[in-house]
């Protein structure tokens, strides 16, 4: 049996499988939706700290024309949000949030390195988050002395969080993808209507 028909089954299911490459983006797009919007919520509704926090140079970000670099870092997140979840002007909408998560990235968390929660066995931890164990474990010998340690973290454990370019990158990386792929096929709006509009013009 040779290398061809070998192969030829293999290609067949994989060019089966493409029918419903639109379920990746798909994915991608309702994963990053809810986290747009709620960042971009979460700037509206403290607009003034927001903008303060963009133009200030020594707490903030010291960005020139903090209130239009804030309006628009709202209007990507949750404006972009929303327009992911039908998937319309994907490949559009991916090009402002990815600007906003490299933003984030390097001017907000990347002096805490890589890790968004603070994991001292993590091959990826900074020196901060190293010393973060014996802190958070001091903490938590003092709650379980003091206070009602079985009804505080009946929610969840605690931890460190150590805001690093973790999730910021990931996103990012999400969003890359989709300019690439864009919406999906089948799966979103933009779809549809390049595909009207090519039947359209034949």
């Amino acid at each position: 049996m040779g290398v061809k028909q070998l192969y030829t089954p293999v290609d067949n299911v994989w060019k089966g499988i493409s029918q419903i490459d639109g379920l990746a983006p798909l994915l991608l797009r309702l994963y990053l939706a809810p986290v747009m919007i709620q960042a971009g919520w979460n700037k509206i509704q403290g607009f003034d700290g927001v903008v303060e926090w963009f133009g200030n140079s020594e707490w903030g970000l010291g960005l020139p024309f903090p209130l239009l670099l804030a309006s628009l870092a709202i209007a990507a997140e949750f404006i972009g949000g929303i327009l992911l979840i039908p998937g319309i002007l994907v490949r559009w909408v991916s090009i402002p949030l990815m600007v906003t998560m490299l933003v984030a990235a390097f001017s907000v968390h990347w002096p805490n390195g890589w890790l968004a929660i603070a994991d001292p066995n993590s091959w990826l931890a900074s020196e901060q988050v190293a010393e973060s164990a014996q802190k958070l474990a001091i903490a938590k010998e003092i709650l379980q002395e003091h206070g009602n340690y079985e009804w505080l973290s009946s929610s969840g454990s605690f931890v460190v969080l150590n805001n690093g370019i973790e999730f910021a990158i990931t996103y990012f990386v999400m969003l890359l993808s989709l300019f690439f792929t864009g919406g999906g096929r089948y799966t979103s709006v933009d779809y549809w209507v390049h595909r009207s509009v090519m039947k359209s013009q034949n």
